[in-house]
């Protein structure tokens, strides 16, 4: 499947107007465990693997994901391949054991909301970067990509979106650290 996403920076009005508009489907709570590939620099690559940890009303999901370069220059749309897994510790031990290094933990706090068949949007506050909108379509095709990225993206204009972020919450984040001399 390839993964549509648009990012953009947010607000508490943006997020009362999604809040106000749309279905709330649920909060959840995610860490996102990045790995760095032992022979290939993903940072290069524009590629990511992480273990998602959800936690929601009582709930508990992981997920191995591993996500491809962009396809596109306007949105984050990526080929995405996630396999549910049951046992975070030993996806870890067996990542760490093919060489891959843990590289940074990314914990964000996330509401979902329902837009329409297949789209969504969430709101998420990121540890240490603030608060941003995504909103998501998945499809089968290559071709479809253009028409969804410029409909999603009149969403998130039509909520107050102003400005968007290509980046992920890891690039983000690891840009911070550098830029205040922190240590991964």
């Amino acid at each position: 499947m390839i993964e549509i996403e648009l990012k953009g920076y947010a607000n508490d009005r943006i997020f009362e107007k999604v809040r106000g508009r749309f279905e709330f489907m649920r909060k959840e709570m995610h860490e996102d465990i990045y790995y760095q590939h032992p022979c290939r620099d993903f940072s290069k690559t524009d590629e990511a693997l992480r273990i998602r940890i959800k936690r929601f009303n009582g709930h508990f999901e992981a997920f191995l994901t591993y996500k491809g370069p962009k396809l596109d220059n306007m949105s984050k749309t990526r080929k995405e391949i996630e396999v549910p897994i049951s046992d975070v510790d030993a996806y870890s031990d067996l990542l760490t054991s093919l060489g891959f290094e843990k590289v940074l933990t990314i914990v964000k706090v996330r509401e979902k909301y329902y837009v329409e068949k297949g789209v969504t949007i969430t709101l998420d506050e990121v540890e240490g970067l603030g608060k941003f909108i995504e909103i998501e379509k998945l499809v089968k095709e290559e071709k479809d990509i253009k028409n969804e990225v410029k409909k999603l993206r009149g969403i998130l204009e039509d909520l107050g979106v102003e400005r968007f972020e290509r980046r992920s919450y890891l690039e983000l984040l690891l840009e911070k650290l550098k830029k205040n001399g922190s240590q991964t």
